[in-house]
């Protein structure tokens, strides 16, 4: 009687990708779906709390702002601590903390009370995004990053997507024992993630080595992969933590993610005032705004597939960069609604496709502390902007009674960014050296 044919390397390779992607992009993109949400649900809060709390677009700014101060503080020490405990323990830890913190939202009752809770919000999530870039990077050869990566970051327009209704329709709730419709918001926004963080705890895999649900075959091949992508890293260069945080291509790393949050996070901050301030209702609001992340939830994906298939990085960052930019700028001279929104939602389909092909830059040539290091001090300089692109609309609606003159000046970050793409280039044979022949 014959033995069946022992499997092939491509049947192995397929059926590894297969079991990791199913396994863990499901549950991360849940984790990262309640973190985002955390986040940036003050955008609608901001619809009656500004109200309620008397808080000027200043203020407002400032606490939307206040966040990043303390995500950067933390950032890297949090990374490090996720390399050391592992990814499981680390995790959990980051998303029990948010979820109390960001559910205690709704007793804010002054300016002090909101500074004090978004940047401790922020403390507590500090490590958590580039923690699971750093975490897929345990997973996933290169040639096979870019596309697994949109498909964790597709939380991001996803919470929009779904979270933009679904706040409008909780700030229906005011009234509702006594608590306003934004205090709702918070509460019942914020403990999903403390419940999820738990599961976490168990769910987890720190490494392949300790996954179960691989074969012996599976794992073999991808150690094999894995070290052999690690081993042409250090041949080419073979950076320290310290090296690494002082690498001047680092540091232009960093910028350019600087470029790219500042759009981003101006837009999601200040969207739901802008769409509202169409005369539309809270819960027409929130279907609106969600437009442009649907159609950047689409791009990204696709965008990021083409990156993969044709093993090209630079255009597929600076290209939409330079998209957003000119998108930005050109809808602060629109008055339209319609044509208003069209513009906005170019914005995030330029947005969301720099994204995620974005972290293939430096994970291309970063392996082990250096890269945990090197991830998170990008993520930590780039987030700054988190607090800088808010804050440019709130300073200039404040000054001149609407938001165009911000978008405006926030149209210059990705600009400048997406320059710095094309003049830093990429080190593609250093990324794909370990890979077949392209797919």
């Amino acid at each position: 009687m014959s033995q069946p044919a022992a499997p092939t390397a491509s049947e192995i390779e397929a059926s590894t990708i297969r079991t990791i992607s199913w396994r863990l992009i499901p549950f991360l993109v849940l984790a990262y779906f309640f973190s985002y949400l955390d986040r940036v649900n003050l955008g609608f809060a901001a619809l009656e709390m500004n109200a309620d709390l008397k808080f000027t677009p200043l203020v407002f700014a400032w606490g939307a702002g206040i966040f990043f101060i303390g995500y950067f503080i933390f950032e890297v020490p949090s990374n490090l601590a996720l390399e050391k405990f592992g990814a499981s323990r680390w995790i959990a830890r980051i998303m029990v903390t948010w979820g109390i913190i960001s559910a205690l939202m709704a007793t804010v009752s002054g300016e002090l009370s909101f500074y004090v809770l978004r940047f401790l919000l922020g403390v507590a999530e500090a490590g958590f995004f580039p923690g699971i870039i750093l975490y897929l990077t345990y997973w996933y050869p290169a040639e096979y990053r870019g596309r697994f990566l949109a498909a964790f970051a597709i939380a991001v327009p996803i919470s929009t997507v779904i979270g933009a209704p679904v706040s409008g329709l909780l700030l229906g709730l005011d009234g509702m024992m006594g608590l306003r419709g934004w205090q709702w918001l918070f509460i019942i926004e914020g403990i999903p993630s403390v419940l999820l963080g738990i599961v976490t705890w168990f769910y987890l895999t720190d490494k392949p080595e300790k996954a179960y649900w691989l074969t012996t075959e599976q794992k073999a091949w991808l150690s094999a992969k894995l070290q052999a992508e690690i081993a042409t890293k250090q041949a080419v260069r073979h950076l320290t933590l310290g090296e690494a945080l002082s690498s001047p291509k680092v540091i232009a790393l960093s910028l350019i993610y600087f470029g790219f949050v500042g759009a981003l996070y101006g837009m999601q901050f200040w969207l739901p005032q802008i769409v509202k301030a169409f005369g539309l209702t809270n819960a027409q609001t929130g279907f609106v705004t969600a437009i442009p992340y649907l159609f950047g939830t689409i791009a990204m994906i696709l965008w990021a597939r083409h990156s993969d298939a044709t093993r090209e990085r630079v255009a597929h960052v600076g290209g939409p960069l330079l998209l957003t930019a000119v998108a930005l700028g050109t809808s602060s001279y629109i008055a339209d609604p319609t044509l208003t929104m069209i513009l906005l939602t170019v914005a995030a389909i330029g947005i969301f496709c720099t994204f995620a092909v974005f972290w293939t830059l430096p994970t291309a040539w970063l392996s082990g502390t250096a890269a945990a290091g090197a991830i998170a001090l990008i993520n930590s300089i780039g987030n700054l902007a988190g607090f800088g692109g808010p804050y440019l609309i709130g300073w200039a609606k404040e000054a001149t009674g609407s938001t165009s003159a911000g978008l405006l000046v926030l149209s210059l970050l990705p600009l400048v960014a997406g320059l710095l793409v094309f003049l830093g280039g990429h080190e593609t044979k250093t990324e794909f050296a370990g890979a077949g022949k392209a797919k």
